[in-house]
């Protein structure tokens, strides 16, 4: 069975098919930099980590972009009020994002391009829409004609005729004067003490839209394969995307749009007023493991509403701890112990369920369902006796691959804390004091194994990690 996703432009589930296939060209909407992120944006985060994670497991070569918004209302109103420049205040939250990532074990994107670092390029599409007659000025600040673009509203289901001034709640309204409040604004003008840049419509900044469209097109060509997102976003965010991007080039912009449902917290919507408004850093603090978040956060399908508990996290961190105590207990496992022969017959069954449930749409609680089905039907083979070393293996690798695009279980030995190694070096020592040197010898192969180098000189011994 091939990968369907749910394909929010037409509605409807659909094989994936990349445009250049085995390349896949996927953006994604990344932070805007004005604080540290919350858990709902880290719960789409790893929802599209899970995405470009299991396309490299079923062998697609994957050029990812994902943005930094590094300027907007938001972010210049924050540096006004500290005195320092965009770059000053942003830089302290595009690193704590990096290392929220990297503490969740979300990759990195091949790409991550700052807004600010593409201002030439978005003037650059504001002049191709206006030759095109898709744009009008005003105030100093240009706006999307979206009248002029017959396609608007193809994604969000919504017609030109829903958007009046009755529904601004749902229409990105600004401070300026727009002929239509139905359209949106790509270049606003300079406001006295704000930042600018220079551009033939006067000194100002790009519209948020306008950010992601030019990025995208920038790395990934002004077709690609896959745009992902929050659902927040589909309307007015990925709207706009479409009727900037497709007005400018003629061309289709995106092939597969992708959006993960909300995130709530004790079943009420995230919001500082109520107080449950959480950061990963928030709850790292609560003593919330990263790897029962990542866990929480892709047990539940991508589409469907995840109602963040407390509750939730404990029953998380008992899930991956079960399959970290089942992986223990098969690295045990001794090479000459007796095997078994209906092992690979379960191996087998366990991936085909678990790569049925992933190309369903990523269906993710259907794959993790069939990892622990299959603990359930090794656990009394353990108990048994009845693997060997070759058994211990094939369930590691098994393990081991599709543990590639969840990453939260310890598939390997944990790695050794310092007051470990210090422990085994003085241990070596004491066995090459007592002329044991097999002991010794197989304590600086075990710590090797680990990753630990030692180096034996005048002064005693020293390590050093490697990877």
């Amino acid at each position: 069975m091939a990968l369907v996703v749910y394909n929010s432009l037409t509605k409807r589930l659909e094989p994936f098919e990349p445009l250049n296939p085995p390349e896949v060209r996927m953006y994604t909407c990344g932070p805007t930099v004005y604080h540290y992120v919350h858990i709902g944006n880290f719960r789409t985060f790893v929802f599209q980590d899970i995405l470009r994670r299991y396309l490299k497991y079923l062998g697609y070569r994957l050029l990812h972009v994902m943005n930094i918004t590094d300027v907007e209302d938001k972010i210049i109103a924050a540096a006004r009020r500290e005195g320092v420049s965009i770059r000053e205040y942003t830089q302290r939250y595009e690193q704590a994002f990096l290392e929220d990532m990297a503490t969740l074990r979300i990759e990195r994107p091949e790409i991550m391009p700052r807004a600010t670092e593409h201002i030439q390029d978005m003037i650059a599409l504001i002049q191709r829409l206006e030759e095109r007659g898709l744009t009008y000025r005003s105030g100093g600040s240009v706006y999307y004609r979206i009248a002029n673009f017959p396609n608007y509203g193809k994604l969000s289901g919504l017609e030109v005729s829903e958007l009046d001034s009755g529904r601004s709640g749902r229409v990105d309204e600004d401070e300026y004067t727009k002929e239509d409040p139905r359209d949106f604004v790509l270049w606003k003008a300079y406001r006295e003490g704000e930042a600018y840049w220079d551009s033939p419509f006067g000194r100002g900044r790009p519209g948020w839209h306008l950010e992601c469209s030019t990025m995208s097109m920038k790395y990934l060509g002004e077709s690609f394969d896959i745009h992902c997102g929050g659902v927040d976003l589909m309307f007015p965010h990925h709207e706009n995307e479409i009727a900037q991007s497709e007005g400018a080039t003629g061309k289709p912009f995106v092939r597969y749009w992708l959006h993960c449902a909300h995130l709530i917290v004790e079943g009420q919507k995230m919001s500082k007023s109520l107080g449950n408004f959480y950061t990963l850093r928030d709850l790292l603090d609560r003593g919330c493991k990263p790897e029962a978040l990542r866990y929480l956060l892709s047990s539940v399908h991508y589409r469907k509403p995840l109602n963040f508990t407390f509750e939730g996290v404990h029953q998380a961190e008992a899930a991956v701890q079960r399959i970290n105590d089942f992986l223990l207990r098969v690295r045990e496992i001794p090479s000459g112990a007796a095997g078994g022969g209906l092992l690979e017959e379960r191996i087998d069954v366990a991936r085909r369920d678990f790569e049925a449930a992933m190309n369903d749409d990523l269906n993710t609680s259907a794959a993790l369902a069939a990892l622990f089905e299959f603990v359930r039907d090794v656990n009394p083979c353990i108990d048994a006796g009845e693997l060997g070393g070759g058994e211990r293996n094939r369930i590691l690798d098994f393990f081991q691959s599709t543990n590639r695009v969840f990453d939260v279980f310890q598939v390997g030995p944990p790695p050794l804390q310092d007051e470990d190694i210090l422990r085994l070096i003085r241990e070596r020592e004491e066995a090459r004091d007592k002329r044991d040197f097999a002991r010794a010898d197989a304590i600086r192969e075990e710590l090797r194994r680990r990753g630990i180098v030692l180096e034996d000189t005048r002064q005693g011994t020293r390590w050093k990690r490697v990877t």
